[in-house]
């Protein structure tokens, strides 16, 4: 048993590290980026980038100010276009669930 705790402890410990370094990579990708001006917006593909990691910014910028989860200097509707379609490729929309539940109340009709 004492080999089976420590191996645990180890792994939580691993994946307490790996769950931080990648919060703050994608936290160093978040929107307020300064290269982004009036001169030079944030695009489609910014937004897109936005759109996938808005939760993980949005906790992040709970604790930081200089984080935002939108980045304000964009182009317009295609940076609005990146950023939801990205919110709603990562984490879904509710038309998932709907099916779904349409789906087991069928099935458990037969």
């Amino acid at each position: 048993m004492g080999r089976d705790a420590e191996r645990t402890s180890t792994r939580r410990a691993r994946n307490g590290l790996a769950l931080v370094a990648v919060a703050l990579l994608l936290s160093a990708c978040a929107a307020g980026d300064p290269r982004f001006t009036a001169e030079t917006p944030a695009g489609f593909w910014i937004g897109l980038w936005h759109g996938i990691i808005s939760v993980v910014t949005l906790v992040i910028g709970i604790f930081d100010d200089s984080v935002r989860v939108y980045e304000t200097h964009n182009t317009g509707a295609w940076y609005d276009f990146g950023f939801l379609f990205g919110v709603i490729a990562i984490w879904g929309g509710s038309s998932h669930q709907a099916g779904c539940r349409r789906r087991r109340s069928r099935d458990a009709g037969r």
